[in-house]
């Protein structure tokens, strides 16, 4: 994948401590809305599993790996501010995007 040219879809699971994941969504929300509005983002929204409040998941698009990498140095230069206690796990997958007709 390095060097690709072609969209990359990340779904990332993200688990709060029990009960706080209200909190948590709320946390993320302004690093969602300006992480969404870096060159080469497509998509990048947070989803409340429907059975599970403290269960989310986060869907991003990216027009490329190298878009995906700048974002990457962007993020740790400025890591989003997560209260301590709110997160409990989470990890990423990458998936090359293909549309379907």
């Amino acid at each position: 994948m390095k060097g690709s040219t072609v969209p990359v879809r990340l779904v990332i699971t993200v688990q709060a401590n029990p009960g706080k994941g209200p909190e948590l969504a709320h946390a993320m929300k302004a690093y969602c809305l300006s992480a969404g509005q870096e060159p080469g983002c497509e998509q990048f929204e947070l989803f409340h599993s429907a059975h599970d409040p403290d269960k989310m998941v986060v869907l991003e698009l990216w027009a490329d790996e190298a878009a995906l990498e700048a974002h990457a140095v962007r993020t740790a230069a400025n890591p989003p501010t997560i209260a301590p206690g709110l997160r409990a796990s989470g990890g990423r997958e990458d998936y090359v995007f293909e549309r379907t007709p």
